[in-house]
């Protein structure tokens, strides 16, 4: 699958220039056999995207913005958000850049250019299990979702800003995550 550069988003805080937004679609995303959305090829090239990248995509002064928003119009796979990274992410972006970058923000995400993976019922002890066990970074909730959704897809990719947290990580399907982007 090949992705098409986007355009980049504007952000601007200025209410005047806030356009309605698309009515949002369901795209979630499943595993590879119960998806008739990608192949199993595919999902091995899938990112799954964590809330620094996220943010960083939409603010223009951050240090990251560059080379997250290059990964995301360019990654070949499909592009993976847990439905808890939503939560941090729409919190920063508001709490930073004001509400009219947060419906922009959800606006992005309603256009299908990634999609929803919710926490499966097997997920919440996976990440329970991952908070105890890496009780000492400490590793939240969030992150822990991230990692628990890319084991059940069989994923080898995120997209993160969170070298501390990713890097100590072992998973439990590869010795270890190939972070990206690769330049931070």
């Amino acid at each position: 699958m090949s992705r098409a550069r986007r355009s980049k988003p504007t952000y601007e805080a200025d209410a005047d220039n806030c356009e309605p937004l698309p009515q949002a679609t369901a795209a979630t995303a499943t595993s590879p056999g119960g998806s008739s959305k990608s192949s199993a090829r595919s999902w091995a090239i899938a990112l799954i995207i964590d809330a620094g990248p996220l943010y960083a995509y939409v603010d223009g002064d951050d240090a990251h913005h560059g080379a997250c928003l290059e990964l995301l119009e360019t990654h070949p796979g499909p592009l993976i958000v847990p439905t808890l990274v939503i939560t941090e992410v729409v919190y920063l972006i508001a709490s930073r850049l004001g509400w009219q970058a947060e419906t922009r923000f959800l606006g992005d995400l309603a256009g299908g250019e990634m999609s929803l993976e919710p926490v499966d019922p097997a997920d919440t002890l996976r990440i329970a299990e991952l908070v105890a066990r890496y009780h000492d970074l400490p590793l939240g909730t969030v992150d822990a979702s991230v990692i628990a959704a890319a084991e059940r897809l069989g994923a080898t990719e995120v997209a993160t800003l969170d070298r501390r947290h990713f890097t100590v990580i072992r998973p439990r399907h590869i010795e270890a995550f190939n972070l990206l982007p690769g330049r931070v």
